[in-house]
C-alpha cells in the first residue's frame, strides 16, 4: 500500500494540486501571530483543570486505567509482548514515578529502571522494547521546587551504562519547562561518555525549542511532541494547532540534519501530512522515523493502516510499581482529554 493511500480523497486531491489542506493556512498564522506576539503576557490557566483535581483517586484510576500497563513490570513486560505478538507495534516502556519526595522512592525507581532493562534485554532484538524515563524520578530535589536535582544524572548515567551494554535503547523524556536545560545538558554528556543510544524528546510549545535543535548530539534519536505541560504565555505557545505545525516544521529540519525522528501525535491530519509532505521532502526512507501514540488511545485501525505501508508504529506504555503512584499521570491524561470518560465508559458498555 503506497504512503499515499493513508490521505483522504479531498486531502490527496489538494496535495496533487498544490492547495494546502484545509485549515493550514489557518493553523500557519496562527503559529505566526502567537510567536509574534509579546512574551510577558501571564497565563492564568492552572496546571491542571481544577474539577480534575476534585475526582476521587478511586474513579481517576477507573477512567484511565485502560491507559496504564498494570502495577508491576511483570504486567508491562506481557503488555508490550501481547502488542507485539498481536498487532505488530513496537513499545517504549516508562515507569510512572512522579512527585518523589523519600530517598528510599528514588533508590526504587532507579533499582525498577536496571530491572528493567534487563526485562528489555530478554526480548528478541526485533521485538526489544526502549525504555522512556524521566529525571525527575531519581530526586527529591526537583528543579521546579528550586532544587538541584542531586542525584537525577548519576542516576542517569548508571541506567545508560547498563542499556549500553544489553543493547537497550533510552529515551529521556521531556518535562515541565525547568527542567529542559538539566535534560539536554544529560543527553549530550551521555553521548559524549559513547551512550549512542540514548534519546531525548522535544516540546513544540516551547518557544526555546527551534534553538534547542541546534544543540542535539548528531544523529540522535528524537521524539517531537506538542507537550502536556501548560506553561506560561511567556515561555509557550498556548494554540495546539500553532504547536501541531511546528512538530511538521521540526521534523523536517531533524531529519535534514541526520536524526531519527519519532513522531508522535494522535491528530491523523498531521501524522498524514508528516508521513506524505515532510518526509518526501527530507528524502528520506522509513528508516529514519517512526509514529508513536499513547498505549490505550484508540487509534487501531490508523495504526493497522501506517504499519501496512511499512511505517514503524510504537506505543508510550506506561505502568506502575503502584495505582498510587499513577495517579498524577492519569489526572493529567484526563485533564488534557477530557473526553476519556465517556470513551472508557462506552467500551465498558460495548463489552457486555
Amino acid at each position: 500500500m503506497p504512503w499515499a493511500d493513508l490521505r483522504p480523497s479531498a486531502f490527496r486531491s489538494q496535495v496533487v494540486s498544490g492547495a494546502a489542506p484545509a485549515g493550514a493556512g489557518a493553523a500557519a498564522r496562527s503559529r505566526v501571530q502567537v510567536a509574534n506576539e509579546p512574551h510577558h503576557r501571564h497565563d492564568p490557566r492552572p496546571a491542571v483543570n481544577p474539577l480534575i483535581r476534585f475526582i476521587p483517586p478511586f474513579l481517576v484510576r477507573f477512567f484511565a486505567k485502560p491507559y496504564v500497563a498494570g502495577d508491576s513490570l511483570a504486567a508491562a513486560i506481557e503488555v508490550v509482548q501481547k502488542l507485539r505478538r498481536e498487532r505488530g507495534l513496537l513499545s517504549t516502556l516508562d515507569l510512572l514515578a512522579e512527585d518523589i519526595h523519600e530517598q528510599e522512592q528514588a533508590d526504587r525507581n532507579l533499582a525498577t529502571y536496571l530491572e528493567m532493562v534487563e526485562a528489555a534485554a530478554a526480548i528478541d532484538p526485533a521485538d526489544r522494547p526502549t525504555l522512556s524515563l524521566k529525571p525527575s524520578s531519581y530526586t527529591t530535589a526537583p528543579l521546579q521546587d528550586g532544587g538541584d536535582a542531586a542525584g537525577s544524572l548519576e542516576a542517569l548515567r548508571k541506567i545508560a551504562e547498563k542499556a549500553s551494554a544489553c543493547g537497550v535503547a533510552l529515551t529521556i523524556d521531556m518535562e515541565s519547562r525547568h527542567w529542559t536545560d538539566f535534560t539536554l545538558d544529560a543527553l549530550r554528556q551521555l553521548h559524549a561518555a559513547g551512550h549512542r543510544d540514548v534519546g531525548c524528546v522535544l516540546q513544540t510549545r516551547l518557544f526555546r525549542t527551534e534553538k534547542d535543535l541546534d544543540g542535539l548530539p548528531a544523529g540522535c534519536r528524537v521524539r517531537l511532541v506538542i507537550g502536556i505541560y501548560r506553561e506560561p504565555a511567556d515561555v509557550a505557545l498556548t494554540e495546539k494547532p500553532a504547536m501541531k505545525e511546528r512538530m511538521l516544521e521540526f521534523a523536517e529540519t531533524l531529519l535534514r540534519r541526520g536524526h531519527y525522528v519519532e513522531f508522535a501525535s494522535h491528530d491523523d491530519v498531521y501524522v498524514r501530512r508528516f508521513v506524505e509532505q515532510v518526509v518526501p521532502r527530507a528524502g528520506v526512507g522509513p528508516d529514519r522515523f517512526e509514529v508513536q501514540m499513547l498505549y490505550g488511545v484508540p487509534r487501531d485501525r490508523f495504526l493497522g493502516d501506517l504499519q501496512r505501508c511499512g511505517i514503524v508504529a510504537r506505543l508510550y506504555v506506561p505502568f506502575a510499581l503502584g495505582w498510587d503512584m499513577a495517579i498524577q499521570y492519569l489526572r493529567r491524561r484526563l485533564d488534557e482529554y477530557p473526553a476519556m470518560v465517556w470513551l472508557v465508559t462506552k467500551n465498558l458498555l460495548s463489552r457486555r
